[in-house]
């Protein structure tokens, strides 16, 4: 009796085991990302607004804007300083659900 008391408390733990073996991946995975609300989060924010100002200043001489791989208007509107209802009106023939690697936006007249 004693060897079939091991047997089904094994039986038992194995899967538990298993579901906590998972939940640690998808921790660790999560901590490694960076995807969590803990302080990297803000110290993302505060370096981007920190930079802002510099890249506006940068961006603004240019007239246009080369589209990178990720790219979004709302991506190219923090990078350059430019809101995305001007890139729309500057760039009528733009489509902002298929932005092209490569291609020219104009940031002013």
């Amino acid at each position: 009796m004693a060897n079939r008391r091991r047997r089904s408390a094994a039986r038992l733990l194995a899967p538990l085991a298993l579901v906590l073996a998972v939940v640690a991946v998808l921790v660790v995975i999560q901590a490694s990302t960076g995807s969590g609300d803990d302080s990297g989060g803000e110290t993302t924010k505060t370096t981007a607004t920190q930079q802002e100002p510099t890249q506006t200043t940068k961006q603004r001489v240019r007239p246009s804007y080369t589209v990178k791989l990720n790219d979004t208007l709302e991506r190219i509107s923090e990078k350059t300083g430019v809101s995305v209802a001007r890139l729309e009106e500057l760039n009528p023939e733009l489509d902002p659900q298929n932005l092209i690697v490569g291609q020219k936006i104009k940031l002013r007249e």
